[in-house]
């Protein structure tokens, strides 16, 4: 686990949201996903690297990662990537409740 995923790790729990961690939830593939919120169906992928030339950002890795992410959503989850300055500052954090909190209202009022 990266310092970045530890990170986010810690500011989940911190305001108590359920996740799980490396999961592989495209049959046949053997890709793990970060973080897995079951419930709503979601997953949020940390892409480290990013400013730094990491293997998110080469050719081959751009590729590799657009194929997980098709692929996962093809399996009916929604994707949510975010940048290691996006960790920092709190915002993968405020964007992933604001889902699981709109989740939660759709499911509560019947709307799903």
């Amino acid at each position: 686990m990266s310092k970045l995923e530890l990170a986010m790790e810690k500011q989940l729990q911190a305001v108590g949201v359920s996740f799980e961690r490396e999961l592989m939830l495209v049959p046949g593939r053997r890709f793990r996903f970060d973080f897995t919120f079951r419930s709503a169906g979601l997953v949020a992928e940390i892409e480290g690297g990013t400013w730094s030339g990491g293997r998110h950002t080469t050719g081959a890795g751009f590729r590799k990662d657009c194929e997980k992410y098709n692929l996962a959503s093809l399996e009916g989850w929604t994707v949510m990537r975010f940048t290691s300055d996006m960790v920092k500052k709190g915002l993968a954090l405020e964007q992933i409740v604001a889902y699981l909190d709109q989740e939660e209202a759709q499911a509560s009022s019947g709307e799903l």
